[in-house]
């Protein structure tokens, strides 16, 4: 290896790892916010806690399908800052608001009448009841959660990403005390129970969209290209860009988390246990889940930026990087998932209160299992941002449809239902659908960059 090659592998992974950091913060930061909600309504009880894992899995099947779909705003963006384009960054963004509110509009609808699938799913009435409640208030802040959005990915793609992280700590403090004055009756305020967790949520994202709103309007460099300027005018050619490259990635997306929500709604009919069980786990695993994520979005983005600059060397090195990184962390969070579950669980649940013995021994079955797909998880998370930074959307959505539901969904019934494993069963059918995404992800990623290296070494 020559040393401008080796120098060239240091300042990528340098790059990625810098770019990393605050982008990593901003996606802890806002999975704590679903942290500080689980943890707190756990001090409700099991019930509650039921209620809020069937209400969150709803609302962020959803929310998570509009975010991936916004997220081609990065590879657009991005590229365009690469290349030195200035027009298309603004043209681009304002395009994603109005994608977000159209979006958003049959979600809510959707939202307010949840209780319709969850019957046909037969959910716990109990755990029904208590969702309910808590998702006809969170509703309410789910398009300005978009608007945020669409404009954090906006904000990241030009590899200035600090901003965000400020709102959303500020939004998790805000969060912590308007979980504290609605749930409890603090503050002067009405107790509302699990239901003030709800209106809790619809405070935040209204505050952290108008935060960024206000930032990318009056502070530079974000006001130099516009983005809130001429929200009226139609781009009908850069909405179709953003539908073309956003859709399979929503749908890559929305297959994974639906893989997910399903999982929840079938140990939803074991009973309230295993589902206030199941919200634990897959809470711990999914902050896990925010660094490798986060790490894959500061890896797009550096993808995106060389491919703009021509430099494809350069953007193989960065996806490989971002990978690396993914590895090593998850690797730490698995060895903490096996060494110390029982810590992890007194976290959530008061582990003397033996009403919560049954909870507790299978949370620390399902953490077990975690360990195991904290790597596979990670993997593939990274190797398919480093894919949406060259723009390949649609052929990672169809071989995402393979991993999660012909691969991991069967093996999950399998062995859920027809081995009766239980619960412990479909987390080992999240583990194989996991290990084939990997995998899959993580070829065509190489496979496309050895691709665009030869071609750019052809003459002409």
């Amino acid at each position: 290896m020559s040393s401008h090659q080796s120098h060239n592998i240091w300042n990528e992974s340098r790059r990625v790892s810098l770019l990393s950091i605050p982008i990593v913060a901003t996606q802890l930061g806002q999975i704590s916010n679903g942290f500080v909600d689980v943890m707190m309504v756990g001090r409700l009880g099991s019930p509650e806690l039921a209620g809020v894992a069937l209400g969150n899995a709803t609302y962020f099947l959803f929310a998570l399908i509009v975010i991936g779909i916004l997220l081609a705003v990065g590879p657009m963006v991005s590229q365009a800052y690469g290349a030195g384009e200035h027009d298309p960054i603004g043209r681009t963004t304002r395009q994603a608001l109005w994608l977000a509110t159209l979006l958003s509009l049959p979600v809510l609808l959707i939202m307010w009448n949840a209780k319709l699938p969850w019957n046909l799913m037969q959910q716990d009435t109990t755990t029904m009841a208590y969702a309910e409640g808590y998702l006809q208030a969170a509703m309410w802040g789910f398009l300005p959660f978009m608007w945020f959005n669409a404009l954090r990915n906006f904000v990241e793609a030009i590899a200035r990403p600090l901003p965000i992280t400020i709102i959303i700590v500020i939004g998790i403090l805000l969060n912590i005390g308007a979980n504290y004055g609605l749930m409890f009756g603090n503050f002067g305020l009405p107790r509302l129970g699990l239901t003030g967790t709800g209106w809790a949520t619809c405070i935040v994202h209204w505050f952290m969209f108008i935060c960024i709103a206000l930032y990318v309007a009056f502070q530079q460099p974000y006001r130099s290209y516009g983005v809130l300027r001429k929200l009226r005018t139609p781009d009908f050619g850069y909405f179709r860009e953003l539908l073309r490259v956003g859709f399979p990635i929503g749908g890559s997306i929305g297959l994974e988390v639906t893989l997910f929500s399903a999982t929840a709604f079938l140990i939803g009919t074991y009973g309230a246990v295993p589902i206030a069980a199941h919200q634990i786990a897959i809470q711990c695993a999914a902050i896990a889940y925010m660094v490798p994520l986060g790490i894959g979005l500061a890896t797009s983005v550096r993808v995106g930026q060389n491919i703009g600059a021509k430099d494809f060397s350069a953007a193989a090195i960065s996806g490989y990087a971002g990978m690396a990184l993914s590895l090593i962390f998850m690797s730490c969070t698995a060895l903490l998932f096996l060494l110390a579950p029982n810590f992890i669980v007194s976290i959530y649940l008061d582990t003397n209160d033996p009403t919560n013995i049954a909870t507790i021994l299978q949370v620390v079955s399902l953490l077990g299992i975690a360990a195991l797909f904290q790597l596979f998880d990670g993997l593939q998370a990274t190797a398919l941002g480093a894919l949406r930074g060259l723009k390949d959307t649609r052929i990672p959505m169809m071989l995402g449809f393979i991993a999660y539901w012909l691969i991991g969904m069967p093996t999950g019934l399998g062995l859920g239902f027809g081995l009766g494993m239980g619960p412990e069963g479909f987390w080992w059918g999240l583990v194989i659908g996991l290990l084939a995404a990997s995998i899959m992800f993580t070829h065509r990623f190489v496979r496309m960059t050895n691709r665009l290296k030869d071609d750019s070494l052809l003459p002409g």
